[in-house]
């Protein structure tokens, strides 16, 4: 297994040097060369696996043993025993035709533990394997940058940074991040939004000679290694529901603003796992509803919403999409990008716009509506949705039809967001480790949201 840019312009790399670099040199994002295709027998061998076995098998398909199997297998271990769950990922039935995947069991209550505690775990192994420095440089919308900061807090040989938009992520993500007093970890507030942060840190990663001289990596979902994580709850969430024979059109409810988790889904499909529906949920920062609805990608006005973990405008992971869409052809995805850069826009042609529509259904929730989503399953069913896996379930009500099951991917205990929550007058029990948080002193430095503000702290902190 080798990897490849989508802008084709470097050459074929192995899986660790992958993971090192993050962003491909040349400004893309890079994918496997091919993507392995699973057998109807092995999807039936692998039912009957525990989630670290699941990982174990899908990794290896990547990792083309350049981690031996021994040494991947502890690393797998490592990275899902800090999970509250034994099945790691869960699969909770709400209704017949709606169950929820949570994704929240890890130690920071959201999704991004499930990638983030391996690759955490990954850097270090190649840090002490190659007794290399590693500097990771991450930006988050809320979530990211707790996971990160608890994937690799106090570990010898690696540094932190995390970029986030001060003041628009919710009281419980910021004191995950900022609480930590760790010397390794340096948390910088953003005066600006999301897109912002995430700017500065692809601009930083596309200077290579910055980024080679300070050892910077990825930790956002450009790291290729993030999707395989995530494609293995894809397998996993199918499986449970195989077992009960309800697995005969499963589709797949996915809340997303960078399209990192649904993508994770697409990879999957493409695998082999018969994935019926990839259902993409956005809230009002609706960029990637529109695209899959006319063709055209273009940010609009910014909105803070009740989900602000997707208040995103540009998605990250859309250019690997791309690649695919456009027959794995470079040259067309960097002539796309290129336009995109110059002129703020992407309009697909009609049989393009043909083949998204069939990869996806896309449905944007408005703000009223994912409070309404909130309440109404807090009633029927007791369960208390955090507003971004609401998103998810509202998508999956408004385009699934009779005689599927669709999965909305849960992404966040609702306890991360109890300000959305309290809106509907609905009290909630913190779990102790979040109602600690809010004893304990922040450390963060606020600073302005230009490359060069973000270059003298990190070049202080490196």
């Amino acid at each position: 297994m080798e990897y490849i840019s989508t802008r084709g312009k470097v050459e074929p790399i192995g899986f660790i040097d992958a993971i090192l670099m993050g962003l491909a040199d040349d400004g893309g994002l890079l994918v496997p060369k091919h993507i392995p295709q699973l057998s109807a027998d092995t999807l039936q061998k692998w039912q009957q696996l525990s989630y670290s076995e699941l990982a174990l098998e899908i990794f290896s398909l990547y990792v083309n043993n350049e981690i031996p199997r021994n040494e991947l297998k502890q690393l797998v271990d490592d990275s899902y025993a800090t999970f509250r769950d034994d099945a790691v990922t869960p699969v909770k039935r709400l209704n017949d035709g709606t169950y929820v995947l949570e994704l929240f069991h890890g130690p920071t209550f959201a999704f991004k533990d499930i990638a983030l505690q391996f690759l955490g775990n990954l850097y270090s192994y190649v840090s002490r394997k190659t007794n290399s420095i590693i500097h990771i440089l991450g930006a988050t919308s809320g979530d990211t940058g707790a996971s990160a900061i608890e994937g690799v807090r106090g570990k010898e040989g690696i540094r932190i940074c995390i970029l986030h938009p001060h003041g628009k992520v919710s009281k419980v993500q910021e004191l995950q991040m900022t609480t930590v007093d760790d010397a390794n970890v340096l948390n910088l507030s953003v005066e600006g939004t999301f897109d912002d942060c995430q700017r500065i840190i692809k601009e930083l990663f596309a200077d290579v000679e910055f980024k080679h001289r300070y050892h910077l990596r990825a930790i956002n979902s450009i790291n290729i290694a993030r999707i395989l994580a995530q494609t293995v709850y894809y397998f996993y969430a199918y499986f449970q529901l195989a077992k009960n024979n309800q697995a005969e059109k499963v589709n797949f409810s996915v809340p997303t603003g960078n399209f990192g988790d649904i993508f994770a889904g697409y990879l999957a499909q493409k695998m082999g796992l018969p994935v019926h529906k990839l259902i993409l949920a956005t809230n009002e920062n609706n960029i990637l509803e529109r695209f899959v609805q006319d063709g055209v990608y273009q940010p609009g006005a910014f909105r803070g919403t009740h989900s602000p973990s997707m208040d995103i405008q540009v998605a990250s992971n859309f250019e690997r999409y791309l690649f695919y869409l456009y027959g794995e052809d470079a040259q067309a995805v960097s002539a796309i990008m290129d336009q995109f850069k110059a002129e703020g826009r992407v309009v697909i042609p009609a049989d393009k716009l043909q083949a998204v529509q069939a990869d996806f259904a896309a449905y944007g929730v408005q703000n009223e509506e994912c409070l309404d989503t909130i309440s109404e399953y807090y009633e029927k069913y007791a369960y208390l949705l955090d507003p971004h896996t609401a998103c998810g379930v509202a998508a999956a009500d408004k385009l699934a039809v009779d005689g599927e099951v669709t999965v909305a991917l849960s992404t966040a205990h609702p306890a991360k967001f109890d300000e959305s929550i309290r809106l509907r007058s609905i009290e909630q029990t913190y779990p102790q480790q979040i109602q600690a948080l809010f004893d304990k002193p922040q450390f963060q430095t606020v600073v302005g949201g230009t490359n060069d503000e973000i270059k003298a702290q990190l070049v202080k902190f490196f």
